[in-house]
């Protein structure tokens, strides 16, 4: 059944794969594996290669051959025209599959098929008035990314393998908490509420204990069996522990999204043509037999491996340059520790820096130099109007309970059940093209304020409450330098006045930052450009606040409303002890820094307004402290 109403790009996030959604008639689905994404009865007429996105630097990144566009649902149409791709929909599976009875309050286990309303098949109801039944609201989750049904005949039997076989009813006993509902057995007349399904009861390792885990029956453990009900696996194994969740709560789904820039195809001299050649199943694995029996690939052997009609349009430096690239990244992308790892967001985005500084002239990227405001000259090193950008995001996988690490082919195998071959390693993905608005910081005035030791010292305590956070546990190697909060922080609330001067939405911006001190990759930028290519990308509102005349004031009005919070004096004194998630934030909160989660690369952290304008009891401490209009 396909997800109906939903738009394309709503399937890379936030109802990917694996994620739960209310259809229209009420039902909650969940969206089904990618291997029944482009199956068609009509198999002559079905072309799925019109939906591959060219994307050269983020198949690269992701190592798959390609990049598709969820299907559109076209219907058929007369007048002799072309009937192609006809009737594609994105399935979807019934998911929770326990039922209840909202008269009677019975439970009942249906099947993940969609094909027939779940109707009560209590005694009391009349044969010809049977209810229609709905879904709990209840289901288990596991670290691992796995799914299932919460077990209510082993939670009220207090067994693993209860004997009873008696119904159940699902029943609220008021109170509007889990502690009210109560599930009841009408066969052994046992009783016991859902209290406590969603706590953990300590740690093992790295990983939580749960009361659902560890308290469902005496002496018995009750751990996840590995289910992946989006594409119908019952599991074979899994071992962590379960927790209770309410099927719309916000730790079910957390979508990993990789996202780039467009660059023109000869950014780094390697054309994607070349790329794509040299990645064909029929002739990367001829390029990998050189490489291993004689240890190097040069041009000559590469033209007498490979028929000559697929290289005669191709010069000796272009192919040099794609071998050195496929060799050099890709040559051991079938060995787990290096399919594994992501490149580094330094070195992914410091090309997409690089371009964006200067004024490149392309379809798909354009940028100007607009000039700098006056006053602003020793702040902000320049400019750039990004008349037009387009950006691809692509859904690598996903995790639940917590938005943590996940590595590459782990995040691959759960969206799919079958193997990944040549021809299925693809990944779902959609484009948005819109515009933006680029700034960089003054290299040496950055620097000097860098140098400071109370600009160390605060940037310092962030990084210290991230590091004993939960994610900073695991990210030992992120370092989180007062450039990053100072940036971040300038780009929240830069696009909090331009949302307020343009007419945006307030999901309608995000920012896409440039931060990096590595030798040779020096970073301090930042893009604010349009998150939805629908008219508000289109209407050139962002680009115009590129102007001189029209940035200067509106960065003093940032700056001026930073200054002072509507929150203040609490603002600001409560952020020396840490605020917002994770207490990652020292004086920001909704009443001065942050906005939508969705828009913010890093989910509203690491955010300070006291790095940008000073503290009340040093004026002095911000980057902008000294700057007026």
């Amino acid at each position: 059944m396909s997800t109906g109403i939903m738009r394309r790009s709503q399937l890379v996030s936030p109802f990917g794969v694996g994620a739960m959604s209310i259809l229209v008639n009420g039902s909650s689905v969940i969206t089904a594996g990618l291997d029944h994404w482009y199956e068609s009865d009509d198999r002559a007429n079905l072309f799925p290669d019109e939906f591959v996105v060219p994307e050269w630097r983020l198949q690269e990144r992701l190592r798959v051959s390609s990049l598709r566009l969820p299907p559109d649902y076209r219907r058929p149409r007369g007048g002799g025209r072309e009937q192609r791709n006809l009737k594609l929909s994105v399935p979807v599976l019934r998911f929770p599959r326990w039922c209840f009875c909202i008269y009677c309050k019975r439970l009942t286990r249906t099947t993940p098929s969609m094909t027939q309303l779940v109707r009560c098949p209590d005694a009391i109801h009349a044969e010809k008035r049977r209810p229609a039944m709905s879904q709990v609201p209840f289901v288990v989750i596991c670290e691992r990314g796995h799914l299932d049904d919460f077990p209510f005949d082993k939670w009220v039997h207090k067994s693993l393998t209860p004997r009873c076989s008696g119904p159940l009813r699902l029943l609220s006993q008021g109170g509007g908490t889990l502690a009210g509902q109560l599930v009841k057995c009408d066969g052994c007349k046992q009783q016991r509420n859902l209290e406590g399904i969603t706590r953990t009861v300590g740690k093992l390792g790295d990983e939580d204990r749960t009361l659902l885990s560890t308290q469902l029956a005496p002496g018995e453990e009750y751990n996840c069996f590995g289910s992946r009900p989006w594409v119908a696996d019952e599991g074979n194994g899994c071992g962590w522990s379960l927790r209770g969740a309410l099927r719309a709560a916000g730790n079910v789904y957390f979508p990993k999204v990789e996202s780039s820039i467009f660059l023109p195809r000869h950014q780094g001299g390697v054309s994607a043509e070349v790329l794509e050649l040299l990645r064909r199943p029929d002739v990367q694995p001829r390029i990998q037999l050189v490489h291993e029996l004689i240890g190097e690939v040069t041009v000559d052997r590469l033209r007498q491996s490979i028929p000559l009609e697929l290289l005669k349009y191709f010069s000796d430096d272009e192919l040099r340059a794609g071998l050195a690239e496929l060799l050099g990244v890709g040559a051991d992308a079938s060995k787990s520790s290096e399919s594994d790892t992501l490149t580094s967001t330094v070195a992914w985005r410091y090309p997409e820096f690089e371009l964006l500084r200067e004024t490149p002239s392309d379809p798909d990227l354009t940028a100007s130099d607009p000039g700098l405001p006056a006053s602003l000259s020793s702040l902000l090193d320049r400019v750039r109007r990004v008349e037009t950008l387009r950006e691809t995001r692509a859904l690598r996988g996903f995790t639940r309970v917590r938005d943590g690490a996940l590595r590459l082919s782990d995040g691959k195998e759960m969206l799919r059940r079958t193997p990944l071959t040549p021809n299925r390693d693809w990944l779902p993905a959609c484009v948005v093209k819109g515009e933006g608005l680029y700034l960089e910081l003054d290299g040496k005035t950055l620097a000097a304020w860098e140098a400071r030791g109370d600009v160390q010292d605060r940037a310092g305590r962030i990084g210290a409450r991230f590091a004993a956070s939960r994610h900073g546990t695991g990210d030992q190697s992120r370092d989180l330098s007062s450039r990053l909060i100072l940036v971040h922080t300038v780009a929240h609330l830069l696009i909090n006045e331009l949302i307020f001067t343009c007419g945006y939405s307030s999901a309608a911006l995000r920012e896409r930052l440039y931060i990096s001190d590595e030798p040779g990759r020096d970073m301090a930028g930042v893009l604010v450009y349009t998150a939805a290519g629908d008219s508000e990308g289109t209407m050139g509102g962002l680009v115009r606040m590129a102007r001189p005349e029209n940035l200067e004031p509106v960065f003093k009005a940032a700056i001026d409303k930073a200054r002072w919070c509507s929150t203040d004096p609490v603002c600001m004194e409560v952020g020396e002890l840490g605020q917002g998630p994770e207490s990652c934030n020292l004086a920001a909160c909704h009443g001065c820094a942050l906005f939508p989660e969705t828009s913010c690369e890093e989910f509203n952290r690491f955010l300070d307004r006291g790095l940008v304008i000073g503290t009340f009891g040093d004026p002095t401490l911000g980057y902008f402290s000294g700057w007026n209009v």
